[in-house]
């Protein structure tokens, strides 16, 4: 059996996109889609698909955080293999068919979807939200081919349930906090293009630190958890070279020499937050409404 598992945080107004695209997927075997949030809103707005659907099913959660939702739906879900994804984000119509054939393979733990922009290119955050979405899509596959490590997607990955492990509720990035755990078990992750989930990302400056912190620091929090070195200022700088062949016109070009400036202005700030001010999980995790 399959969980398609879709965590949520005060969307209502997306939530039932997210389910529809599971729906519109041919998933060849028994499956159940389980809407956890901690907020009514969304939960009623999802409830509509319940009493259409008798495999899908909503579950409150405390409201303390992704990782803590994670931990309570992992004893919910009945599938062997689960898939999460995100409320304010919505799938590709065969997705989930190019997310599970890996698992065909016994060494297979998990599976990464890729994250496409669904902004447009026309202006600097769009822009920034499209190299990013790439920069990351090639490293995936080329990390894929040559057998090295990379890490899952939040947006949208599958794992098999037994390598699941308990996540501290203190994570800023539990993306990359359970990639380390799948290799920890000597098992490995597969990288699935096929499988598209669109994101809206920011559209303001402010908005982009606030998501950018919680994922990038999330890294130096694992890193010091884990003592694995995943994303740092140092492994961004040393593949900046990268991101040159994506301008088309001055106007990108500028945008891009303000992208680096700005990276380097999201370290600062995460050593600042986490290493200087010692902020909590809390703390640092902002809501992004411009996603929304």
């Amino acid at each position: 059996m399959i969980s398609a598992v879709i965590t949520s945080f005060k969307e209502p107004k997306t939530i039932g996109r997210a389910i529809e695209a599971i729906l519109a997927n041919k998933i060849p075997q028994p499956y159940e889609i389980l809407v956890v949030a901690p907020d009514e809103e969304t939960l009623s707005a999802a409830a509509v698909y319940t009493k259409k659907h008798k495999n899908i099913k909503t579950v409150k959660d405390e409201g303390k955080g992704k990782p803590a939702a994670l931990n309570l739906i992992l004893s919910k879900a009945k599938g062997e293999i689960i898939i999460f994804t995100d409320g304010d984000v919505h799938i590709s119509n065969d997705s989930l068919k190019y997310l599970l054939e890996p698992f065909k393979e016994k060494e297979i733990g998990a599976v990464s979807g890729n994250p496409v922009s669904a902004d447009s290119k026309d202006n600097r955050m769009g822009f920034w939200a499209y190299m990013l979405t790439d920069v990351a899509h090639q490293w995936r596959l080329a990390s894929a081919q040559k057998h090295q490590h990379f890490f899952c997607t939040g947006y949208l990955f599958a794992i098999r349930k037994n390598l699941f492990p308990k996540l501290p509720e203190e994570l800023l990035s539990e993306d990359g906090y359970i990639s380390q755990a799948v290799y920890s078990k000597k098992q490995r992750i597969a990288y699935a293009p096929q499988a598209k989930v669109y994101i809206k990302y920011p559209t303001t400056f402010a908005d982009w630190i606030k998501q950018k912190k919680r994922s990038a620091g999330g890294y130096n929090q694992i890193r010091k958890m884990a003592g694995v070195e995943m994303r740092s200022f140092k492994t961004e700088s040393l593949g900046a070279f990268l991101f040159f062949h994506y301008p088309k016109s001055l106007k990108q070009f500028v945008w891009l020499l303000e992208l680096f400036f700005a990276r380097v202005y999201l370290w600062f700030v995460i050593y600042r937050d986490i290493n200087l001010k010692k902020k909590s999980q809390k703390e640092i995790w902002q809501r992004v409404e411009s996603t929304k």
